[in-house]
């Protein structure tokens, strides 16, 4: 399933949130969108069709490495004095040659360290726990843990603490029904799902 029909399923699963809490219409559409939202979530792993949204290139961080790399070559050969030179040809190169290991996973982990710290800066638990969420996202494969009941419960706490943080009255419900959606959007016993979701990670590897 594409990530528009996770969307727009997630969204309706918002909405019911909206219509229990008796929300009025404002209410109803930050939660009906904050529905659509979590429910993308779960894509938010290495293979995830959702990675790429959420992080910069690494052919593009690559690249801009590289080009840092070879003038900061070119500034040492040329205005640099003594050992200056080779330290900063050698950094330099240094530079080049790690830039070649840069891959898409860690383009993922350096957004959600970057989520985590700005949480830490801001004192907000809940994205403090969304790094968190995306880091852990960043090492494990698609359709695993981020889409499990143990990816389910954790973003529950996450949806929890947003809700204290804001006073949104149903954001919990939303959040955690959103994200819902998606694994049972996912599971095998639908015709157009080649592969299930293993809900009972790390305790059995059965596809549901």
């Amino acid at each position: 399933m594409d990530g528009t029909s996770h969307m727009a399923i997630g969204a309706a699963a918002g909405f019911g949130a909206a219509s229990a809490v008796g929300a009025d219409l404002e209410a109803t559409l930050i939660l009906s969108a904050l529905g659509g939202l979590t429910a993308l979530m779960p894509d938010a792993d290495i293979d995830g069709k959702l990675r790429n949204r959420l992080t910069f290139s690494h052919h593009f961080i690559r690249s801009v490495a590289q080009i840092a790399g070879f003038l900061m070559i070119m500034y040492s050969f040329f205005q640099g004095k003594g050992n200056e030179i080779w330290t900063g040809m050698g950094a330099g190169a240094a530079i080049i040659v790690l830039s070649a290991f840069i891959r898409q996973r860690h383009m993922l982990t350096m957004t959600g360290a970057g989520i985590a710290a700005g949480g830490f800066s801001l004192q907000e638990t809940w994205v403090i726990l969304l790094g968190i969420f995306m880091i852990i996202a960043s090492f494990v494969p698609h359709r695993s843990y981020t889409h499990s009941i143990a990816g389910l419960l954790f973003f529950a706490v996450i949806a929890s603490q947003f809700e204290q943080a804001t006073g949104l009255q149903g954001a919990f419900y939303a959040g955690t029904a959103g994200y819902a959606s998606h694994l049972i959007a996912d599971m095998k016993i639908l015709p157009f799902n080649r592969r299930g979701v293993k809900f009972f990670l790390p305790f059995s590897s059965k596809e549901f």
